[in-house]
């Protein structure tokens, strides 16, 4: 339904997490027994969480550890990873800094020219814990690092941009074709393409061979794109409108292509919200900036602007609230939904009556903006649990 915004111009209603609840079914199961695995090209991930491929949350050390839980943690091969041998005092460097000065910092860092030797380095690194390897990088540079990172062994090679299409128009730079990037170049990689929110442009990425496709434009709690540049759709609806999308592939091809919600989920409730619009798997920044385990120190910054004199989102405090095993697995140490998160996804699957992650991506959903404040008075007051 379009609401006119004025005269002869219409505009869609768009919804985001806050706005919706998930109706509990007529049929009720063992939090224990719902299958939660999701898979994403030839791979299968024991639990649907992928950490951001972003500098304050991803390092070889997280990757390994994310993997050993049965997720998987993307490391950015645009960040400070690959540009300097021992990023480690960079980091300490970015944490430290004044707020008002800490975008001018992360700005200089960036311009450090990237090392290509550290790609397949940083991908062999993380092999050697034993776990599957996830890299990423923008699309000017996916052709010159994805076939190094496939030849280090890459398992997931995720090609990420604020916003990804796949008629890039450009004349002063050659740009990329990712039918044969997908079918040809990375074949023996599963590809990522992201980022989308819109129907038309994710049939067109799923028809290129890649594995999944990332949803989300402007969500993320680091990320300034809607701020600088206005662009941007609430994550129900951009998820909803990408699920229909991989749904109309799936029935011309019969080929399911996984969609990975990215970015604007801060609770449980969100994750399980997610899932419930369409999601496969969700890719998560600040929940887990807030890991013991982040290279960040409890802060967290952007990663998606190309461009090393706009802003990389802004670098925001989140705190170290936990261990990553806390985060994902609990016991949860803090009221506000922030840990925990696989425990939240079990027993909202559990409470709905789905079995698995296909299922509960059909559960009853409804329009309720006040659903987080109805009853809360205390809670608010206090300035506890749903009232923070």
């Amino acid at each position: 339904m379009a609401f006119f915004i004025g005269r002869e111009r219409e505009a869609r209603r768009a919804y985001g997490f806050d706005e919706i609840a998930l109706v509990p079914g007529p049929v009720t199961i063992n939090p224990a027994e719902v299958d939660i695995t999701t898979k994403i090209g030839n791979d299968t991930l024991k639990i649907p969480f992928i950490a951001s491929a972003m500098d304050g949350v991803v390092d070889v050390k997280f990757a390994i550890a994310m993997g050993k839980m049965g997720g998987l943690a993307v490391l950015n091969l645009d960040g400070v990873q690959t540009r300097y041998d021992d990023p480690t005092e960079i980091l300490n460097e970015i944490q430290r800094a004044d707020p008002d000065t800490a975008t001018e910092l992360v700005q200089k860092m960036y311009k450090e020219p990237i090392k290509e030797k550290l790609v397949a380095k940083r991908v062999e690194q993380i092999k050697k814990g034993g776990v599957k390897a996830a890299v990423s990088c923008i699309p000017q540079n996916a052709e010159k690092f994805g076939a190094a990172a496939q030849e280090a062994g890459a398992d997931f090679f995720f090609v990420q941009a604020t916003v990804i299409t796949v008629r890039h128009q450009a004349t002063t730079y050659k740009t990329i074709d990712l039918h044969k990037f997908c079918q040809k170049t990375m074949k023996d990689t599963n590809v990522v393409l992201g980022n989308t929110v819109q129907y038309d442009a994710t049939v067109e990425l799923m028809d290129t061979g890649c594995a999944a496709v990332l949803v989300g434009v402007g969500p993320g709690s680091a990320c300034t794109s809607r701020g600088v540049l206005g662009i941007g759709v609430p994550q129900v609806t951009s998820t909803v409108d990408c699920a229909a999308a991989r749904e109309f592939v799936y029935k011309k091809t019969g080929r399911y292509v996984p969609i990975i919600t990215d970015g604007g989920m801060s609770t449980g409730g969100d994750i399980c919200k997610a899932f419930a619009s369409g999601a496969d798997a969700v890719m998560i920044g600040s929940a887990f900036a807030r890991a013991k385990e982040a290279p960040g120190g409890g802060f967290h910054w952007g990663m998606a602007t190309p461009h090393h004199n706009l802003p990389r989102g802004t670098r925001i405090r989140v705190g170290t609230t936990g261990s990553l095993e806390e985060i994902l697995n609990g016991p949860a140490r803090t009221d506000d939904g922030t840990q925990n998160l696989v425990g939240a996804l079990r027993t909202c699957m559990g409470s709905v009556g789905a079995d698995n992650i296909r299922q509960l991506q059909l559960c009853e959903i409804v329009l309720a903006p006040e659903i987080k404040h109805e009853g809360k008075l205390f809670q608010k007051a206090q300035k506890i649990g749903m009232g923070k």
